[in-house]
């Protein structure tokens, strides 16, 4: 680790989840805390309780973990998935975060704020406004475009109206804009001209370290849930609404004659409860459900298959990005993406030689692919490794953190190992 230097910017970064917590952005944001700090940043994160994992009680109000000053807010934890009680939990959080803020120890020298939730943002408007503070926005989704995309809210309605206000206040004040891909950097060009000098393209990751291949037959939670002796289908993450449940389904349906395939879905979403129903009403034999892991469980529950899947739909691929592309990779596991034709997953699966594609609506193909694969052992052998090799390469935090630095404003605070460390990408 680097020492902290006298004079070096302390970045407080600010975010609804935080783990222990399942939600992919609140795994993402702990990466990117650890290495801020393991380089020499003065880093703390200000945080919720606890929402998706609140049965764990034992969460501390403050801690340092990971190198870094954790603060966590008290929250109500409302049991029910109305969107009404998401919205109004987001909305204490955010109340909260105004009044904490106040302290200049919570807030530090440069906030980072990220989109989830929804208007979170206006907390480094409001700062820079009235006290000059800078701040950087990290933009999972595209809101409201996805939610006008899916048709969730109408173009015309005041609430998108507000929001496409909301974000042009935000953006505009911010320091940097960061985007998970590069289509999404080309929506928000196409929307805000503008913004273009400040939006950076900084991919998501997977730790090569922490998510390591294990064998099957080695996996204690491949042993646990009788996943050894199969050829094993896995979608682990969320299965929301942009994602394509219907393809997954249908060729998990195709594939029943098939015991020695046998489908796993972990996580939650729409998309889930419509697999939940489908396995309750007898429709899917060959499909296992289970709920969110624990951080510590995911090397072994992602490295319990032999093919693991991701999917978007067709009209949202320049507004969102799937992260969990990067975990599979890490896992060397074959990956089968679901998507369009134009969606710049298939660059990434193509540029690794590590699985395949296949169009929205094609499961007969999807499922032909796994017959195929779990017919020839050696493919799967292949491309896993041809996956874990990419992640090494090109996906993981040490090709991030130096894009993160100069993408923060913080080149100039930057310790000396950072820019001597700064690998190369060719």
């Amino acid at each position: 680790m680097a020492d902290k230097k006298q004079g070096t910017s302390s970045i407080s970064i600010i975010t609804q989840f935080y783990p222990p917590d399942y939600a992919a952005t609140g795994q993402f944001i702990y990466d990117l805390a650890g290495a801020l700090a393991q380089e020499g940043f003065e880093v703390s994160v200000f945080t919720g309780m606890p929402g998706y994992a609140f049965r764990q009680t034992d969460v501390k109000h403050e801690e340092h973990d990971n190198g870094v000053f954790v603060r966590r807010t008290g929250s109500i934890h409302l049991m029910s998935k109305r969107i009404r009680n998401k919205v109004f939990g987001s909305v204490l959080f955010i109340a909260r975060c105004v009044v904490k803020c106040l302290s200049k120890d919570i807030r530090g020298s440069h906030l980072v704020l990220t989109s989830a939730p929804p208007f979170l943002g206006l907390i480094g408007w409001f700062y820079n406004k009235i006290f000059g503070y800078t701040y950087s926005c990290i933009i999972y989704d595209i809101y409201p475009e996805v939610a006008v995309r899916l048709k969730v809210v109408a173009l015309d309605h005041w609430i998108v109206k507000f929001w496409e206000f909301a974000n042009r206040k935000v953006w505009d004040r911010s320091e940097s804009l960061i985007v998970l891909s590069e289509p999404m950097k080309q929506l928000l060009i196409e929307k805000y001209k503008n913004l273009a000098d400040k939006i950076h393209v900084i991919h998501s990751w997977a730790d090569p370290k922490f998510i390591i291949p294990i064998a099957k037959s080695e996996n204690w939670f491949a042993k646990l849930y009788g996943l050894t002796d199969c050829f094993v289908v896995m979608y682990s993450g969320n299965l929301g609404r942009c994602h394509d449940s219907q393809t997954l389904l249908k060729c998990a349906q195709l594939l029943i004659s098939r015991t020695d395939i046998k489908f796993v879905f972990i996580g939650n979403g729409v998309g889930s409860q419509i697999i939940k129903q489908a396995i309750d009403s007898g429709q899917l034999p060959n499909v296992l459900q289970l709920p969110y892991q624990d951080r510590e469980v995911l090397p072994y529950s992602l490295t319990a298959c032999d093919l693991s899947l991701v999917s978007i739909l067709p009209n949202v691929g320049d507004t969102i990005a799937p992260s969990k592309i990067y975990g599979i990779l890490a896992a060397a596991k074959p990956v089968a993406v679901i998507c369009p034709k134009d969606n710049y997953l298939r660059e990434i699966v193509d540029q690794g030689n590590c699985g395949s594609c296949f169009e929205n609506g094609d499961a007969q193909e999807l499922a032909d692919y796994i017959c195929w694969l779990a017919d020839n052992p050696h493919m799967q052998e292949k491309l896993g490794k041809n996956a874990r090799k990419l992640l090494e390469r090109h996906y993981t935090i040490d090709q991030a953190i130096p894009k993160y630095i100069n993408a923060l404003g913080l080149r100039e605070q930057c310790p000396d190992s950072v820019e001597q460390n700064q690998p190369s990408l060719l």
